[in-house]
């Protein structure tokens, strides 16, 4: 890898570190508080919330009629949702463990705590704990797919690739036969020493 892409994904690094700061700066203006892995809000602030709440009669004759033709088609993805969990979590329970590869924490990618926020109503709680969970599996599957493929193929594609995961950036460059088998090795290596990373 060439000292300018090193440096680049270095910068990347630091840039995500800024960004989770960040986030944590806002949070801490927020009025919740989190202990032990729960979110809670001061009673003022919940009778505050629930005042904005509203109602799911109002919400409905509120909303374009297709979006309400529409939830079928999107809650039909709920079961290859349920699917791709239970395959992703089958696979890495019965795989990771042969190639001594770290398996990845599910619960770190799938949140489920807007179902607590008193200003939503039910079903804007459904929806945005259906999305949670949706996303939440693709980020899950993806991180594991990208541990796979840092084991079995780390080689960049010819072509730029859209979207790609975190860990593209430090795969072998696409043509580069001569040492192939060593970076293939020591990114096995790199993949077997990782520790859990934080969010």
């Amino acid at each position: 890898m060439s000292n300018r892409l090193q440096a680049l994904l270095r910068e990347i690094r630091t840039l995500e570190k800024d960004v989770q700061d960040e986030l944590h700066r806002v949070q801490e203006k927020v009025t919740f508080t989190i202990k032990e892995g729960r979110v809670s809000f001061p009673k003022d602030i919940i009778k505050f919330h629930r005042s904005l709440r509203k109602n799911i009669i109002r919400y409905l004759y509120e909303s374009n009629f297709l979006f309400i033709l529409s939830a079928p088609v999107i809650y039909s993805l709920v079961v290859p949702a349920v699917i791709l969990d239970a395959f992703c979590r089958f696979y890495q329970m019965v795989c990771f463990p042969i190639y001594r590869i770290p398996k990845v924490e599910r619960g770190d990618y799938i949140r489920m705590d807007r179902h607590k926020l008193a200003y939503l109503n039910g079903i804007e709680k459904v929806n945005c704990e259906y999305c949670a969970y949706f996303n939440g599996i693709l980020a899950f599957a993806r991180e594991i797919a990208s541990r796979t493929e840092q084991y079995w193929c780390p080689i960049r594609h010819a072509l730029a690739v859209k979207g790609s995961h975190a860990r593209y950036l430090q795969f072998i460059e696409y043509g580069e036969a001569k040492s192939y088998r060593a970076q293939l090795n020591r990114l096995r290596l790199e993949l077997q020493n990782e520790k859990k990373l934080s969010l």
